[in-house]
């Protein structure tokens, strides 16, 4: 009878092994321009090849897009680049583990190649902040710190083009933050959430970290694992690009006529106690986003001809009463940037933010100019 029990274990061991589901999340989709696309998964450590299997909606004929990287670490999120695309094609997909096709399928749309040839073409986007997801066992005590997390449903069913995540995607704890593992931990975690999952492949995803995705409440230029934080984060999101110099992560996306500037407010920001002014004078050493950035965003600003131009950043921008996160607790950067808004043409400019947990519109009108808009939408489902 012994002799029986031990076989029967090892029988379903054996199975349980060879039933392992291959793909811990995903599939989200990347960036999805006219020509290419972007689509991310996350993958066990049982899978030594993955490929991508592409073909054009209601074809059968097939391209293989094999992943170049490395495979069976503890944590594997993959991006695959898909070149050689047709503009305003649909494609369906499927994720090849271990060359045997999975669950883990979808759909996408490349964009319209409209320039030159007719008006622009309308569209819709989501964006919000502060994903928390809770787990009892390293979550503060008492009440539970995320909220209902089914807005993610309803959000999977809009018909929109994008998803522009504007930071605190995951919430590092006490047990994350201080180690590299950590954050690898904690991305991989959250970003499994079941009820992400039909939101993430349902359309474009680009995002932006704040403090929590990024390391402790309120961290900044002296956080210790800024580095390996990075790499979580672009191998978590897969954006057009991640920085310059392989510092911070900001980047540029456009969708019709609109550009979006994808800001850090993280990678170079002085620490929040830092005095604003010192003898009455503004502090040019306290900074939120740093020279090399800030003079990005100017020369993308008047290199674009979009119709509208906006500027998504984790912390609040325009709000001039806040004593918490906002770009004026930095006057000199914060003031040099509404200097050249206010002297320089550029039309269109508004801006996206998040972290406060609650969502509001801040107009500041400018004499002899358009007005200015702030956009703070927060929380998802954290608070």
């Amino acid at each position: 009878m012994s002799r029986f029990f031990l076989i029967s274990v090892l029988l379903f061991a054996r199975i349980t092994l060879f039933a392992q589901v291959p793909v811990v999340s995903g599939p989200m989709l990347g960036p999805v321009e006219l020509r290419d696309a972007k689509v991310w998964f996350e993958v066990n450590n049982s899978v030594s090849k993955a490929t991508l299997r592409i073909n054009k909606k209601g074809e059968t004929v097939y391209k293989l897009v094999p992943y170049k990287g490395s495979l069976g670490n503890e944590f594997n999120p993959i991006t695959f680049t898909v070149g050689g695309l047709e503009p305003n094609t649909t494609y369906e997909y499927t994720l090849l583990a271990n060359d045997k096709p999975t669950k883990s399928v979808g759909q996408f749309t490349t964009k319209k190649l409209w320039q030159w040839r007719e008006p622009a073409p309308d569209f819709s986007f989501l964006t919000g902040s502060c994903s928390y997801f809770n787990e009892p066992a390293y979550d503060r005590p008492g009440v539970p710190y995320g909220k209902d997390s089914t807005i993610f449903t309803s959000m999977a069913k809009e018909n929109a083009a994008m998803m522009v995540w504007l930071g605190d995607a995951w919430y590092t704890r006490e047990v994350d933050y201080l180690s590299e593992w950590g954050l690898w931990y904690r991305a991989s975690r959250d970003r499994a959430t079941p009820i992400l999952q039909p939101f993430l492949k349902s359309m474009t995803h680009v995002g932006i970290w704040d403090d929590h995705d990024y390391g402790p409440n309120n961290s900044g230029a002296a956080y210790h694992l800024k580095n390996a934080s990075r790499n979580v984060f672009t191998s978590y999101f897969p954006n057009p690009s991640a920085g310059q110099n392989g510092e911070g992560i900001y980047t540029k996306t456009s969708w019709s006529d609109v550009d979006f500037f994808l800001i850090d407010d993280r990678w170079w920001r002085s620490a929040d106690d830092v005095l604003d002014s010192i003898n009455g004078k503004p502090n040019p050493e306290k900074v939120m986003i740093g020279r090399e950035q800030l003079q990005w965003l100017k020369n993308a600003l008047l290199e674009s001809f979009a119709t509208f131009k906006i500027i998504a950043v984790g912390s609040q921008v325009l709000n001039p009463v806040s004593p918490y996160d906002k770009w004026g607790r930095f006057p000199v950067e914060y003031q040099e940037l509404m200097q050249f808004l206010q002297i320089n043409p550029i039309s269109g400019v508004m801006f996206l933010t998040g972290d406060r947990h609650h969502s509001e519109i801040i107009k500041v009108d400018r004499p002899g100019y358009y007005p200015l808009y702030d956009i703070t939408v927060s929380p998802l489902t954290s608070g």
